[in-house]
């Protein structure tokens, strides 16, 4: 089972066994209490939320794209995420409602908006307008794919 923020249960795992850290002794060095949050992290059973994923990757020196399921071109989730933002803190900081920005990262708009439009998501992510495009035009493709 994967965990909604798109962390790959796997590689969070692989990534901790390769720093020779115990669950317990990561969630030490991330500040979250005890390994079994680590552990429903690597099961998969739960995620961590983007603030907590940067953490997680400057622990385990790598780059939080690492710790994040591979496989097609990104979507905005995966970008949001990577910039460590949940969804209302990265509609706040592209002067947004989130309501908009949660409808283009679940692909819920049947056309990629004005490239105008999505300079101060690109900004906010920074990211290309052309990056936010390709992840826009990702997340309609899926929700298509979907229904």
């Amino acid at each position: 089972m994967r965990a909604e923020s798109g962390v790959d249960p796997l590689a969070l795992r692989d990534a901790r066994i390769r720093m020779a850290l115990t669950q317990h002794e990561l969630a030490r060095l991330i500040d979250v209490a005890g390994g079994e949050r680590i552990s429903r992290w690597e099961l998969g059973s739960s995620a961590p939320r983007p603030e907590m994923l940067r953490r997680l990757a400057q622990a385990l020196n790598v780059d939080v794209l690492d710790l994040l399921d591979a496989g097609g071109p990104p979507d905005l989730r995966r970008l949001r995420t990577s910039a460590g933002l949940s969804a209302r803190n990265l509609a706040a900081r592209a002067h947004m409602s989130a309501p908009t920005y949660i409808r283009w990262e679940s692909g819920g708009t049947k056309r990629v908006p004005a490239r105008q439009a999505l300079k101060p998501l690109a900004k906010a992510l920074d990211v290309t307008v052309d990056d936010v495009e390709s992840a826009i035009a990702t997340a309609i493709a899926s929700a298509r794919q979907a229904n």
